[in-house]
């Protein structure tokens, strides 16, 4: 795809991957819009875009009919239509199962799944009207090999990833295509909680961002962050699941204290 042009939505725009998802696609000649869920934080992501490129913004929730609803109609009257939707906006609520809340875990269900369904249906019929259309899931490297103390985040973030292959496929032909990501852990203000990474662990969401970029200009399928050594790691997954179960047994105290208190809903 040859972004340059093209009509872009990010949600979750407004700090970590989606802002620079948003800065690299304002570089790449897009037209874009961002949403977040504060207009604070939206308001002061279009302060750091200004000048780089056509970028608009308004603060929407995913989760609700009417942040969807707002949400298209950035794309359909600000930016004059749609060829690429970046379903970004996400939530975590990390710990031991029994300690997450039946609300939290509602809640991620909300903003990691059912609300990027629920857009992306709503937002096919502008995305066909493009003839080059593009959704992009951003996943996360814990779909393909799940993690102690994030299984309720797993199970959405894997059924993201699922969703956009069975899309890919029922799109096939149409018009409209599906790129799937999985970041590893990355400096973002999601992390900010989290113990896990720290130390130099974490990647920068600029480095994310210029991959996805040059997925999408590759017409790609997927982008898998982490190196050799999570590509190996999600192999060995696969074919010998014990061997990793066995691994990570050595740092499951640590594991649970880095998660504890990561909360970012």
């Amino acid at each position: 795809m040859n972004l340059n042009g093209k009509r872009a939505l990010v949600t979750g725009g407004s700090s970590g991957i989606g802002l620079e998802i948003a800065r690299e696609l304002l570089i790449a000649g897009a037209i874009v819009g961002i949403t977040g869920r504060r207009q604070g934080a939206v308001d002061q992501a279009l302060r750091q875009l200004e000048g780089q490129g056509p970028i608009r913004g308004l603060s929407a929730d995913v989760t609700t009919s009417e942040g969807r609803a707002r949400t298209l109609e950035l794309a359909a009257e600000s930016l004059g239509g749609l060829d690429v939707l970046v379903n970004n906006a996400g939530g975590v609520r990390a710990g031991r199962l029994e300690a997450i809340t039946e609300d939290e875990i509602r809640q991620m269900v909300e903003v990691n799944l059912t609300g990027p369904i629920l857009l992306t249906r709503a937002a096919l019929p502008l995305l066909k009207e493009s003839g080059d259309g593009l959704v992009v899931n951003v996943s996360s490297g814990i779909a393909l090999v799940g993690m102690a103390f994030y299984s309720p985040y797993a199970a959405v973030k894997a059924g993201i990833a699922h969703f956009g292959e069975a899309l890919r496929r029922e799109l096939d032909g149409e018009g409209v295509r599906v790129l799937t990501v999985y970041p590893t852990a990355t400096e973002t203000p999601m992390m900010a909680t989290s113990g896990m990474a720290r130390d130099g662990g974490r990647e920068m969401p600029s480095d994310v961002a210029r991959e996805i970029i040059e997925a999408m200009a590759q017409d790609r399928l997927e982008v898998v962050r982490g190196g050799s050594v999570r590509l190996e790691m999600v192999k060995r997954n696969r074919t010998d699941p014990q061997a990793v179960d066995e691994a990570l047994r050595a740092i499951k105290p640590a594991m649970e204290e880095g998660a504890r208190d990561h909360s970012a809903l």
